[in-house]
């Protein structure tokens, strides 16, 4: 099937934004905000209309799903939906919406669930600086059941934990085990939704990055023999 012209304004502009990523960008290829202006002059919506095709099974990634990418790049990672076709513009149901996320984010305090990092802030011992968006992760259920639940988190943790499951079931099944003291500890956590670390536990987070040459040496000043 020949397809339409991306050029064709009677298209529509997110049909010829699509048509534009399939036959100039090509999939697997990078493209930037300019790119997007100088092929659509005159169209002060059509970058908008380029990642409304995320809601159509389009994979387009930035910087936060890819580390390769420049802040102002995108790549066209994989075709969704024909949406020029009669009736195929039909929305992905598992996308998130600016609506959603912005929910997400408030609610999760607009900080990294995993690392607790904000937007903007830099990494320890590094000039990067944090960007938070909406990760799907996996839930084990205490029915036994899984379930995709939308988290906030920056694009180290995102990266990092893409296999992993989180296991509701289990937590609650800790939380049962606790005693008074430990529970009412970890009841204070949870209401004020943060917890300040110790110095020792800090220096136990720190050691634990260390190579094992270094960690020899944190081991012989505390009298211990090299692992």
């Amino acid at each position: 099937m020949t397809l339409p012209s991306w050029r064709d304004e009677n298209v529509g502009t997110m049909k010829r934004a699509a048509l534009w990523l399939l036959t100039v960008v090509g999939e697997g290829n990078v493209f930037t905000k300019e790119d997007v202006k100088n092929a659509f002059p005159g169209i002060s919506q059509a970058d908008r209309r380029v990642r409304d095709l995320r809601d159509y099974g389009w994979k387009i990634d930035t910087h936060r799903e890819d580390a390769l990418l420049g802040q102002h790049e995108q790549r066209f990672v994989a075709q969704g939906q024909p949406v020029w076709e009669p009736g195929k513009a039909t929305k992905d149901s598992s996308a998130i919406t600016d609506t959603q996320r912005r929910k997400v984010l408030a609610r999760d305090g607009n900080r990294c669930r995993s690392c607790g990092i904000t937007p903007g802030q830099a990494y320890a011992g590094s000039f990067e600086t944090a960007q938070i968006d909406i990760a799907r992760r996996k839930v084990k259920l205490p029915n036994g059941t899984s379930a995709v639940q939308p988290v906030a988190e920056c694009h180290r943790c995102r990266v990092g934990g893409r296999t992993l499951d989180a296991d509701l079931g289990a937590v609650l099944e800790g939380l049962s085990r606790l005693g008074g003291l430990q529970r009412q500890t970890l009841t204070d956590w949870v209401a004020a939704d943060e917890r300040e670390f110790s110095a020792v536990e800090r220096l136990w987070s720190d050691f634990r990055t260390l190579p094992a040459e270094s960690r020899d040496k944190v081991r012989e000043a505390l009298g211990l023999p090299p692992a």
